[in-house]
Parts: structure tokens; sequence; C-alpha cells
């Protein structure tokens, strides 16, 4: 397992594009991929489970990947987050 503590710095955190372009992407990859928020566990393959942890501008997520391309995913993630999810 790999996990990274990342800050989320697109404008309006991680609203309903940017959750949806996290889903769409973490969907490619065979691993688990979670998003640790406070004492939330999220699934980062799921929409409406990103959407409904409310993570906003500035919030420290920790996401954990967990599988045989867990690296490749942990890229991909660091890459979505440097590029504020194409906003």
């Amino acid at each position: 397992m790999v996990s990274k503590t990342l800050t989320i710095n697109n404008a309006e955190g991680l609203h309903m594009r940017p959750a949806g372009v996290v889903a769409k992407e973490m969907g490619k990859f065979a691993c688990e991929v979670t998003i640790v928020f406070g004492d939330k566990r999220i699934n980062a393959k799921s929409l409406i489970n990103i959407i409904s942890a409310c993570i906003k501008c500035g919030a420290e997520v920790t996401f954990e990947c967990d599988g045989a391309d867990e690296e490749a995913a942990m890229a991909k993630i660091e890459e979505l987050i440097s590029q504020n999810f194409g906003e």
C-alpha cells in the first residue's frame, strides 16, 4: 500500500466536476483507492461518496492506494491535484 497526504487547492474543492474526474480516473485502476478525510474513509471510485464528504479548498486529505497498480494510481492522483483537476 502507498499513501500520501495532499492539499486540495482548486477554488471550489471536490465539487461535482472534479469529483467526477477523480472517480472516473481511479475507476481505471484495479487497486483500491481510498480518500481519508478527517474520520471519513471514502471510496475514491464513487462520485457520490466523494461529493458527500464535502472536501473544500485547502483541505488536507490522504490518498491510499492498495493493489497491483497502486503506484500508477498514486501518480495519477498527484497529477490531477497538481493540475487542479483540469479547472
